[in-house]
């Protein structure tokens, strides 16, 4: 294979890798905007009762899943949340694969750090 042949070959996949992430952050909003929109139809037709005590909301991924299989309205919008929040997350493991495809160590290290940060700031979020 030619210099010229694998930079083309690099060149498509890097495009098909792109279009990729750009279908997972559609696919996440939307996903997460139709949850979003359950949860709040739900809201609708409880009353306006959200399922909890006031200024109480679930914050853990267990409480989220028991609210949701009690269809608690806002233990649905938190998983509507939740999912936004995770997409551009899933974006950067997807770069960190890309970077490694095109074998750009530096990019694959830095993204890898963002990630780690991401990571550390879910923790630290969820203890204070």
């Amino acid at each position: 294979m030619t210099k010229h042949q694998n930079e083309t070959s690099t060149t498509t996949e890097m495009n098909h890798i792109e279009a990729i992430i750009g279908h997972i952050l559609q696919i996440g909003v939307s996903i997460a905007a139709i949850i979003m929109a359950l949860g709040l139809l739900l809201l609708i037709i409880k009353g306006g009762q959200t399922g909890y005590a006031k200024n109480v909301h679930p914050t853990t991924i267990s409480g989220i899943l028991r609210g949701i299989a009690q269809l608690k309205p806002y233990a649905v919008m938190m998983l509507g949340l939740f999912c936004l929040i995770l997409t551009p997350i899933l974006r950067v493991v997807v770069s960190i694969y890309a970077f490694a495809k095109e074998h750009d160590r530096l990019y694959v290290v830095i993204t890898t750090l963002v990630l780690v940060i991401l990571g550390i700031s879910f923790v630290i979020g969820h203890t204070v």
